[in-house]
């Protein structure tokens, strides 16, 4: 039996996880029907249905599901081979999009981005904030940046150095009236500045303490959606807000905030670039996750 070219297990892979001959085409950059053509050629070379198909949907079948569950680890480690050979390369050019967060999308700016400058001038980092979960791949970007644990199961995620932590903060001046809380209880006599989600929803404020886990609805006359107007709501004594690390670091540092409830905040977050693991990474983006992936190994 010839044995099947890369290009069309790679493609099997993109069509075996979006259940979708279109967005696997939209993915790999070819007509829906080539794809089909191609998938219907790799089954009769191999002798085996690899896809169920429908007019309205496409799902593997058990051989499929095998090998495909074979493939996505094969293809990850392909990746990991070409990355190792990363400094023999010459000057990297393009562009890389990336899908980010804005409190993310700020640490890029201070962290990744002069690293990326130094090291691949010819490379163009296009960062758009977004705060909802998206399709990264249907909407044209290279990769996206998140929680780790919200990373869809069909990505490869490359983890920061760095992880995040949810903590409370208030101003000195609003503690000196309002006092300290002792417990998440307590929050509902104090003046929380409430976090509006991308969806609309209200951000539920997550505590945790000896295995114990508290979730409150936080009240307040004040509802925001952006992270750093939240701190800046804090610094001016407007209440207690509920926000990353990242993102009131530097008030902290300063004095303009302080922490309260540290024994109930929950245990940090991993955060990750996440990308495609069934197609060929872009240079530009293999520039991207090798600076990410250096910048983890100088953490201590």
């Amino acid at each position: 039996m010839p044995r099947p070219s890369l290009n069309d297990l790679t493609a099997f892979v993109a069509v075996a996880t979006h259940r979708s001959f279109r967005r696997a085409a939209d993915e790999i950059g070819t007509a829906p029907s080539t794809l089909s053509h191609a998938m219907r050629a790799l089954e009769e070379r191999m002798g085996v249905r690899l896809l169920n198909r429908t007019t309205r949907s496409v799902s593997p079948t058990e051989a499929g599901f095998r090998l495909l569950d074979r493939l996505r680890p094969a293809l990850a480690s392909l990746d990991e081979a070409l990355d190792s050979v990363a400094g023999f390369r010459g000057n990297v050019a393009g562009t890389v999009r990336i899908n980010a967060p804005r409190l993310v999308a700020g640490l890029l700016v201070r962290w990744v981005l002069p690293q990326m400058a130094e090291r691949h001038p010819d490379v163009t980092v296009d960062i758009v904030v977004e705060g909802r979960l998206i399709d990264i791949v249907s909407s044209g970007f290279d990769a996206g940046v998140r929680l780790l644990g919200s990373v869809p199961k069909d990505m490869i995620a490359v983890p920061f150095a760095r992880s995040l932590t949810f903590i409370c903060v208030a101003s000195p001046a609003y503690l000196d009236r309002f006092g300290d809380p002792g417990t998440p209880e307590e929050l509902q006599r104090h003046h929380c500045i409430g976090h509006r989600m991308p969806s609309g929803k209200f951000y539920r404020w997550e505590f945790e303490r000896a295995g114990q886990e508290l979730v409150i609805d936080a009240n307040g006359s004040i509802v925001l959606d952006d992270e750093e107007l939240m701190v800046e709501a804090a610094i001016e004594g407007l209440g207690i807000a509920y926000v990353a690390d990242w993102a009131a670091e530097a008030a902290m540092s300063d004095g303009r905030l302080r922490k309260v409830l540290t024994a109930w905040m929950p245990a940090p977050d991993g955060v990750a670039v996440y990308y495609p693991g069934h197609r060929a990474v872009p240079p530009a983006l293999r520039a991207f996750l090798d600076v990410v992936k250096d910048l983890r190994k100088k953490e201590p």
